[in-house]
């Protein structure tokens, strides 16, 4: 039985849509009412603190769902950062997550999570949890092809390095599915010094896994790369 949970939180009040604004990768602005969009609050580094699955009900009505061994420091996080803002972080308890098309909905129905992951893994929505919290950047993880990252949005935590990576370089790494044999490596694993696991499963005689990793570094280890969904397979750089 997997040991992969969700926690539930709600934030409501005037202030909840310019609060997030300042914090996560999402333009929330722009967000579609009653959809579910994974995004991140990053560090001033520029890599992923919390993942987070967001679903704005209105301005001022947000459901925040994170894995629930990063759910205390998150809330520590939101209560220390809104300290000023006119609105209230509550906790709306376990959850659990139902993968649909290209993110995930949450509800306190209870479901498969062991098969929940083999899902996310093998159509590439890689998730964050407490063990590979501050590891990635989010163009890593094509978290820009999951709508999760816009660049054309204000400022918010990291998003200085987070803009120049996508402006003016382009990742050495990212986000690929692998199947490996033998006993399942637990994220944040390093398979070389160039391949780094996200999210790991097992399967029949191994596993299946979303790593980061050079290209190069990855056809070096005994693995088999698999395809992702088409609009996950590009280029991570930015159109020229």
């Amino acid at each position: 039985m997997s040991n992969l949970a969700f926690f539930s939180f709600s934030l409501n009040g005037i202030d909840a849509q310019k609060f997030l604004q300042g914090q996560v990768t999402v333009n929330v602005e722009a967000l579609p009412e009653n959809s579910t969009r994974y995004t991140a609050i990053c560090d001033l580094k520029g890599r992923i603190h919390f993942g987070l699955w967001l679903k704005k009900q209105s301005t001022e009505s947000f459901q925040i769902v994170t894995t629930q061994d990063q759910s205390e420091e998150f809330a520590k996080h939101i209560r220390k950062y809104g300290a000023f803002s006119k609105m209230k972080l509550e906790d709306a308890g376990i959850v659990f997550p139902t993968l649909v098309e290209k993110s995930s909905k949450f509800s306190t129905t209870e479901t498969d999570i062991n098969a929940w992951q083999l899902q996310a893994i093998e159509t590439g929505q890689a998730w964050i949890a407490q063990n590979t919290e501050h590891e990635f950047q989010p163009q890593e993880l094509r978290l820009h092809q999951r709508e999760g990252v816009h660049y054309d949005k204000g400022c918010y935590l990291g998003q200085e390095i987070i803009a120049r990576l996508w402006f003016k370089a382009k990742p050495k790494h990212w986000l690929h599915l692998v199947l490996g044999q033998g006993e399942v490596p637990t994220p944040a694993t390093k398979l070389s010094h160039d391949v780094e696991v996200v999210n790991s499963i097992a399967v029949d005689g191994g596993y299946k896994a979303l790593v980061v990793g050079k290209p190069v570094a990855i056809e070096e280890l005994n693995l088999t790369v698999l395809d992702l969904p088409e609009y996950l397979s590009g280029d991570v750089a930015r159109p020229q």
